[in-house]
């Protein structure tokens, strides 16, 4: 017989973040360190240090964003489109400050 081991280190709350996935016991989305893998190239190591994650939560966003990448990869769109609608309304305010 086989048995499942589940890994129950990432969670969906509903009253938390809107119901998206997080590393169980925090906010950190699951998105916020598959994006910063992805587009910053940072390591688990690094995510583990800048998140203030042990490595087994790393990894085991990673994993999840992995097994659902479609779905997350749509919502990380949606959400760059949604900061972007931000800084557009910042900007048209005159509250966007810009460094040259």
């Amino acid at each position: 017989m086989v048995t499942v081991h589940p890994i129950e280190s990432i969670v969906s709350d509903p009253a938390i973040r809107s119901g998206q996935p997080l590393v169980a016991g925090t906010q950190i989305r699951v998105t916020d360190i598959a994006a910063s893998h992805l587009y910053r190239g940072l390591t688990a190591d690094e995510l583990a240090v800048n998140f203030n994650l042990n490595l087994g939560q790393v990894y085991a966003a990673l994993a999840y964003y992995y097994q659902h990448k479609a779905s997350l990869d749509t919502q990380m769109r949606a959400d760059a489109a949604k900061a972007k609608g931000y800084l557009r309304q910042l900007d048209e305010q005159g509250k966007l400050h810009r460094i040259d």
